[in-house]
């Protein structure tokens, strides 16, 4: 075999891993894995999509050996199959940001003009953290909290944040985290605490990139 023929099947594989990313469905569910494993059924409501779909999304990511499951009981559980791929996220979306303002744009214009909400950067956090003036809520599933959160956090999934209200401080601050600058759980959370009373802020960097930097 030639060093062209070589270079040609090298190259092909490359392929095989950019044609299975050119699907946003498929970027979705690959950030949500990247926070820990999931059930088939739950990755079809995180997407809003139906199960078969997720299905045939999930056998695309397995082909490419991009995801890998285990069988627990009637459920089916899909991960990542490699650590390097949640690290290959961070830089894709960072990378899109940056070549890509139209990224930037519609994080901002969503967040910002029609949400009207704050951000608070990790930097601040843990300075106000260390001071006492914040409590800091995470909202993603409970799965993800018990897998691994930032230090000083306490776990309130976004579907439960409504009936623990009224057990959260009045005399300081809430900021409220979840996966990433492009998760919107940590929005729905910030305009659920302020409806109730509560001075509340979103973490704009989210919990991967606290789990990147704290390596």
């Amino acid at each position: 075999m030639d060093e062209r023929n070589l270079k040609d099947l090298l190259y092909q594989e490359f392929a095989r891993i950019g044609k299975c990313l050119s699907s946003p469905k498929r970027l979705e569910i690959l950030d949500i894995l990247s926070q820990g494993p999931k059930s088939v059924e739950a990755l079809a409501k995180n997407t809003d999509m139906s199960v078969a779909n997720v299905s045939q999304h999930l056998k695309v990511l397995f082909n490419a050996r991009l995801v890998i499951f285990k069988k627990e009981g009637n459920f089916v559980f899909y991960e990542l199959a490699n650590e390097i791929i949640a690290d290959f996220l961070t830089t894709f979306h960072a990378l899109s940001e940056k070549q890509l303002s139209q990224v930037q744009q519609i994080r901002e214009e969503f967040l910002n003009n029609q949400l009207g909400l704050d951000g608070i950067t990790l930097t601040d956090l843990a300075s106000r953290m260390d001071k006492g003036e914040v409590l800091l809520l995470d909202v993603r599933p409970k799965e993800e909290y018990e897998k691994a959160h930032i230090p000083g956090a306490i776990s309130i999934p976004i579907e439960e944040l409504e009936m623990h209200l009224a057990s959260l401080p009045t005399n300081c601050d809430v900021v409220a985290y979840c996966r990433g600058p492009y998760c919107l759980m940590s929005a729905e959370a910030v305009k659920i605490l302020k409806a109730s009373g509560i001075n509340a802020f979103r973490l704009e960097e989210g919990f991967r990139k606290w789990q990147q930097l704290a390596k």
